[in-house]
């Protein structure tokens, strides 16, 4: 399998702090409200 990368830039306003979780696996992932125009 091939190593894919993928990359967005946003840009805006955070609504909230972002939420954290740990997966099973080890790996973490962010979650969070973006205001953009």
């Amino acid at each position: 399998m091939s190593n894919l990368r993928n990359k967005v830039q946003l840009i805006g306003n955070v609504g909230q702090e972002p939420s954290t979780t740990n997966l099973d696996n080890g790996k973490k992932v962010a979650r969070l409200s973006l205001a953009t125009n």
